[in-house]
């Protein structure tokens, strides 16, 4: 019994020592394996200000130790945002690197080529209430105020895309007031502005009507193409028989349609309509021979004219 318990103690005591050493020798000869963390980083190199596409961006591994505090962990939240900074390939995405959802800092790098973003002053009144929201299409309405003769409204500008409303260019980003907060009293005649996408050559239209008149936008429907069939203005008369007294605009003379510079309406104008066509049917005669005789009778002199 004594040499068998021997025997025992002496193979638990070779197992333990062999153990032992094995667990030394991987802990010292094997590689240790670090703990990491996919995140999402470009697949290129990309300039500032390049909207990001989901062919850009792809998942690469990172040390835990390693990993950036703002570093982006799915890279569908990096889509259609812009780079504020030049990135190289394989470049992890952190958050201070991508133009905010709500922002306005990567508005440039949205920009079709050839387009060109524009901002107007609308009010809630004439900005659809304050429903416009980016990404929207409208029209945009110009009016002249004046006189009932010279007030007058017209469509300047059809199906336009709205960028952003003030700084907001995402569809329902802007914050709900804090709980306890107190309630913003916006007026409903106080002015922001809002960004178009339009061509250089509207754009030069706009700028000329925001400065000649007032301007507000009607929300149509995206899928609706629509154009208008008249670019006729809208005038006071259209609106006579419902809400104003008639205001006739002063015919010119010589009846509906008659121009000032035509002859017949000037004569009319300056009441010389009797004399200058017998004027023109005149003709001149040549003049004819006279001879001429002097004649004196005492100290009187008389000329005779003999034809």
């Amino acid at each position: 019994m004594d040499r068998q318990r021997i025997l025992l103690i002496f193979g638990a005591a070779w197992i333990s020592a062999a153990l032992l050493t094995w667990f030394l020798w991987s802990r010292t000869r094997e590689p240790q394996k670090e703990k990491t963390i996919r995140v999402a980083a470009v697949t290129r190199d990309l300039p500032a200000g390049t909207r990001l596409k989901a062919s850009d961006l792809k998942l690469v591994s990172l040390p835990e130790k390693d990993l950036p505090k703002s570093a982006l962990l799915d890279p569908n939240i990096a889509v259609d945002r812009a780079l504020l900074f030049p990135l190289n390939a394989n470049e992890p995405l952190t958050t201070n690197k991508l133009s905010s959802t709500a922002g306005a800092e990567g508005l440039p790098a949205v920009i079709p080529p050839g387009m060109r973003a524009i901002s107007v002053p609308i009010a809630d009144v004439s900005g659809v209430a304050g429903l416009l929201q980016p990404r929207a299409h409208v029209d945009v309405l110009f009016t002249r105020a004046g006189s009932m003769a010279e007030a007058l409204t017209t469509t300047v500008l059809e199906d336009v895309v709205v960028m952003s409303v003030g700084r907001n260019t995402e569809t329902g980003a802007s914050a709900p007031p804090a709980a306890g907060a107190p309630a913003q009293n916006i007026s409903p005649t106080q002015t922001r502005a809002v960004t178009l996408l339009v061509t250089p050559e509207d754009a030069r239209k706009l700028e000329l009507a925001k400065n000649q008149g007032r301007l507000s936008l009607a929300l149509r429907n995206p899928v609706d193409k629509s154009r208008l069939e008249s670019k006729e203005a809208v005038t006071a008369e259209v609106l006579d028989p419902y809400l104003f007294t008639r205001v006739r605009r002063p015919q010119p003379v010589g009846g509906p349609g008659a121009s000032i510079r035509d002859p017949k309406a000037w004569a009319k104008l300056t009441g010389s309509e009797g004399e200058e066509a017998p004027k023109k049917e005149q003709k001149k005669e040549p003049p004819k021979p006279r001879w001429v005789v002097d004649v004196y009778r005492g100290d009187k002199h008389v000329q005779e004219t003999f034809q």
